[in-house]
């Protein structure tokens, strides 16, 4: 199998299992899973949040997906308990296909860390 053709199939289950924990089934798009993504990180799975603050958890997440490439470092937690990151290297300029597929496999790396899929 192609390494194109795993991120498919392994997105396509992520999807289905996450749509059917946290959206009655509704398929959950990428925003919404970088969102789920950046309220785990937080580790306030029950709070309600602001517009601002779900922008935040979003950027949270996103910072976290791409650490592994080298592109953002954790820094500190602040005294609320938000993680806070620093760039460690610009992206380069994607185009939107390029930006969903990298987004994608970031986010299919990160549950496979988490023993979500296999």
């Amino acid at each position: 199998m192609s390494r194109d053709e795993q991120l498919k199939q392994r997105w396509d289950t992520l999807v289905t299992i996450l749509s059917e924990r946290f959206a009655d089934g509704e398929m959950l798009d990428l925003d919404a899973i970088i969102y789920l993504i950046g309220v785990q990180e937080l580790g306030k799975i029950k709070t309600k949040f602001k517009k601002d603050e779900k922008i935040n958890l979003m950027h949270i997440a996103i910072c976290r997906l791409l650490e592994p490439y080298g592109y953002y470092e954790f820094s500190f937690f602040d005294e609320d308990g938000w993680p806070h990151y620093t760039v460690k290297e610009q992206l380069p300029p994607l185009k939107a296909g390029e930006q969903s597929v990298l987004m994608k496999e970031a986010i299919v790396n990160y549950f496979l860390e988490k023993g979500l899929i296999e």
